[in-house]
């Protein structure tokens, strides 16, 4: 079929998302860690069969993984290249966060999907685990030097070889979880996901033909490409230059720069992030296939009409030194990578809104605040609770920002209270907004929220990974910075303070006491001066400030 029909095309484009959604939805029921089964923090999808390029993923998922997770099924083709190619059942699993990843904690599972001998896709899956070793429960390690600190990191390997099983990689995992209960059920709902999603490619191509599901595959990919470039060409000529900056890195007290330079011309984009800091010793380094998904996720924040594959990011070229914090290789540590993204999402929305307020919106609070609590249980076993939390989203050119929203990063949700007191000996004794939290603005931000946790028993090792302590989520086009990151935790002497303001390893929480963290609200848009008065009296009703 030499051109496909528009009907056929849409047909085809809703069934292949669908596949990639039941993927997700059969991950979501299965996992047994909440940070996946709650928090969606998970994604799945289909892939060129040459390129690695991504042809569909499922709307449930995180979005930063769409770009990330091409660059892992390429490294996974490039490695089976010289070995003599794929194998009808073979299975590939890593976490190795260099070529394709994003850190430790996320788990691949690479799969080749073959039509009458003949490879026709990959189907891949990733989902963050709850505990991969290292020396922090949870993985979320701030004081971390080197990735062998952070979690044990596998390279490409094979879990199926030919469809048969070895279990000795998965043997190897679980004896460096501290909750290898639930790495067993997370893994095999992955490959749960990946067996349904082989299906639902089979009944697809045996409908359609694989002539005809490989034409819109390629149709779908230059489309996106040719609505970006129209997108592109809608923004006026010219370079615009932005900064914003991380508090630290967890090991020195000093602030990095996320600068960006961003160029327009014609139909093309540029993004420069050469005057970015260098590589850091502490892990809020990321790889250069991140920071190109962060930008993928930005631009799918700006321009919400483009569909969700890779020809999105053809019109856009790419410049990141090879020696900066946004493109590290092993051993320099990455588990900290999502307050990075954030800063670039950030100075994304910032550049734009220079040269395109209107479409635009104040920088939402920037940081998934990762807060870990880890003890022993009266018969000895070890639990950890792994979550993270929620902020104000910034002001937009139609309205205030969201109150107590999810990371711009992920569709990912936060974690519910009742799941996570089900679980854990806690007892969350305040979870509110966050008063006077967000910017000011015509547009006023969202806020973001007070969340106070209470141990019931025994003792608890902290450690949180945050951000946004030092340096307030910024407004835009005139509107007022948000408050910034607050935490603090019960001691002897009264309630303390982090060091590092936004992170914190190796404190200890007694039962009975409690911990409390403010998170910052969202960036205004606007001169506040232009703000309704009836507005004004509703945040005052409401008590928002």
């Amino acid at each position: 079929m030499s051109e496909l029909d528009p009907v056929t095309l849409a047909i085809l484009k809703g069934r292949l998302e669908q596949i990639a959604d039941e993927m997700d939805a059969t991950l979501f029921r299965s996992a047994f860690n909440p940070i996946i089964a709650e928090a969606h923090d998970a994604s799945h999808g289909i892939y060129d069969a040459v390129t690695g390029e991504t042809l569909a993923q499922g709307k449930s998922g995180l979005p930063i993984f769409v770009g990330v997770m091409a660059f892992a099924v390429k490294s996974v083709i490039d490695l089976v290249a010289d070995a003599g190619g794929p194998k009808d059942g073979d299975v590939w699993i890593f976490n190795e966060p260099y070529d394709g990843g994003t850190h430790l904690s996320d788990f691949r599972l690479v799969r080749p999907l073959f039509r009458d001998g003949k490879l026709f896709c990959w189907l891949a899956s990733v989902g963050h685990w709850h505990d991969v070793g290292g020396a922090v429960p949870g993985n979320y390690n701030p004081r971390a030097t080197e990735c062998y600190q952070e979690a044990v990191m596998i390279p490409p390997v094979k879990l199926y070889d030919a469809g048969e099983y070895r279990p000795d990689i998965v043997a190897i995992l679980s004896a460096n979880s501290r909750q290898p209960l639930s790495l067993y059920g997370d893994l095999n709902g992955q490959i749960n996901a990946l067996d349904l999603g082989a299906k639902r490619m089979d009944a697809l191509l045996d409908e359609y033909g694989d002539g005809t599901v490989a034409a819109a595959m390629g149709a779908l990919k230059a489309r996106a490409a040719m609505i970006m470039r129209d997108c592109i060409s809608s923004l006026p000529d010219g370079t615009v230059s932005v900064e914003d900056w991380l508090d630290n890195d967890g090991v020195m007290d000093k602030p990095l720069k996320i600068a960006l330079d961003m160029t327009v011309k014609g139909d093309a984009l540029t993004l420069d992030f050469s005057r970015s800091a260098a590589a850091c010793a502490g892990p809020v380094n990321i790889s250069r296939s991140t920071t190109i998904a962060a930008c993928y996720v930005a631009l799918k924040h700006i321009f919400g009409e483009v569909p969700a594959n890779a020809g999105v990011l053809e019109p856009v070229e790419f410049v990141i030194n090879d020696a900066s914090i946004l493109s590290v290789r092993a051993p320099k540590p990455t588990g900290g990578y999502t307050e990075t993204i954030m800063r670039l999402i950030d100075v994304m929305f910032q550049a734009l809104a220079k040269i395109a307020p209107e479409r635009s919106n104040g920088c939402a609070y920037g940081t998934i605040n990762a807060l870990s609590l880890s003890g022993f249980r009266g018969d000895g076993s070890r639990w950890v609770m792994f979550s993270f939390f929620g902020g104000g989203h910034g002001g937009h050119p139609l309205g205030d920002g969201l109150n107590h929203g999810n990371a711009p990063i992920s569709t990912a949700t936060i974690p519910p209270l009742e799941i996570t007191e089900a679980a854990y000996p806690v007892r969350f004794t305040q979870w509110a907004l966050r008063d006077g939290s967000g910017g000011d603005g015509r547009h006023r931000g969202g806020l973001g929220a007070v969340y106070e946790i209470e141990l019931l028993k025994g003792e608890a090792d902290v450690t949180l990974f945050g951000e946004r302590g030092r340096f307030a989520p910024p407004g835009v086009a005139g509107g007022a910075d948000a408050a910034m990151t607050r935490f603090s935790w019960q001691t002897d002497d009264g309630y303390a303070e982090p060091p590092m303001v936004s992170k914190l390893h190796g404190a200890k929480l007694a039962a009975g006491r409690r911990l409390r963290l403010e998170t910052p609200g969202g960036g205004g848009y606007g001169d506040p001066a232009k703000r309704d008065e009836a507005a004004r009296l509703r945040d005052a009703k409401l008590g928002y400030v």
